[in-house]
């Protein structure tokens, strides 16, 4: 999962960041609003966490931005003031979920999780592929029923691939997902990620689709 934190707290958004890398995200942070909405429009997220009250452009212009430039990413709203007003202007903007600071960061990751799971189109948190399981709200992985230890960059290909099951993800997208703004080096590029991945989940269970990408099917273990 990849994320777009736009949050001007520096202490704030250093905190937040550093969580949800430990939960495997992938994280970009941006400081104010016009960095936040140029990232919001060029890159790909799967979700993002918005401030309202940015330096240089407002959240909600961000917000809007956004929407009219035909980008769908889930959008959660973080803001200081309590009143009713500026959550409604949040939705209204086209926000999707909103948490009032100070909040525990633990309830920020749960609703994370929750939104880009319902924006893949699952109703409930386990999801199943062949032997390969995950909890969308906890991020635990199984195979066969057994927790499947995954490297941070694993558990984001095959979290990419397991939302979207049966479904051919263009390599590019996948590219963008899993890294945070930094090279990959040959060790973790996406194709030794993905072997990484067959030789725990069984090498037919992700198929290469020539000149396109990766599917996760639900081939037995081999």
């Amino acid at each position: 999962m990849k994320v777009l934190l736009v949050e001007d707290d520096g202490t704030l958004a250093e905190m937040i960041a550093r969580a949800l890398r430990a939960e495997n995200f992938a994280v970009d942070i941006a400081a104010d609003g016009l960095d936040g909405q140029h990232l919001g429009e060029t890159e790909a997220y799967d979700v993002a966490v918005l401030d309202l009250g940015l330096p240089k452009v407002p959240g909600a212009t961000v917000l809007r931005a956004w929407r009219k430039a035909g980008r769908q990413l889930p959008v959660l709203i973080l803001t200081a003031r309590d009143g009713w007003t500026e959550k409604v202007d949040g939705f209204k903007a086209g926000a999707d979920d909103y948490l009032t600071k100070p909040f525990r960061v633990e309830e920020l990751i749960m609703r994370l999780r929750a939104l880009v799971r319902r924006s893949t189109g699952h109703a409930t948190p386990r999801i199943e592929c062949g032997a390969v399981s995950f909890d969308a709200q906890t991020g635990v992985f199984e195979l066969d029923g057994l927790p499947l230890k995954l490297t941070a960059l694993e558990w984001r290909v095959l979290e990419c691939l397991i939302l979207r099951k049966g479904v051919v993800i263009e390599r590019g997208d996948l590219t963008e997902k899993v890294y945070q703004g930094d090279v990959g080096t040959d060790s973790n590029s996406l194709e030794v990620i993905v072997a990484r991945l067959r030789r725990k989940i069984g090498r037919d269970a992700i198929e290469t689709v020539r000149g396109r990408g990766y599917r996760l099917t639900a081939a037995a273990p081999s």
